[in-house]
């Protein structure tokens, strides 16, 4: 098992819930069923995700849970794309700051496991990169 708050990753993507949560209160309450609760659900199976997977026994299961959670980073890229296309955020929002943090951080990724740390940085990288908007 592993000590998910440890992981630069798991940190970093609670910081990212936090900044979704906060984009997308600016979104019309018309999408509150829609687009918010999506895109809101899909962050956070980001870091939840990273815990689970730290809480299981092998290094498969929690390669597999990695997975999942490298799978959550891309269908964001995707909504968040979608909202722009939709006119819900502005290309300056798209394009802004606002997943600094998240993206330039993938340097930062150290790990201090012993089990599964290729699967685990190539997942922070990937994570960061596809949240590259």
């Amino acid at each position: 098992m592993h000590n998910f708050k440890e992981l630069k990753v798991w940190q970093i993507s609670r910081q990212l819930v936090k900044q979704i949560y906060e984009l997308t209160t600016q979104f019309p309450s018309e999408e509150e069923y829609g687009l918010i609760s999506q895109i809101r659900r899909c962050v956070v199976s980001i870091p939840t995700n990273i815990s689970e997977g730290c809480g299981r026994n092998t290094d498969k299961d929690f390669a597999h849970f990695l997975n999942i959670s490298l799978g959550s980073a891309y269908e964001l890229e995707t909504l968040l794309t979608l909202s722009f296309d939709v006119n819900l955020i502005t290309e300056r929002q798209l394009n802004s700051n606002l997943f600094k943090n998240f993206r330039d951080s993938k340097n930062d990724f150290r790990l201090n496991q012993d089990v599964a740390p290729r699967v685990l940085c190539l997942t922070s990288c990937y994570l960061c990169q596809s949240i590259n908007l």
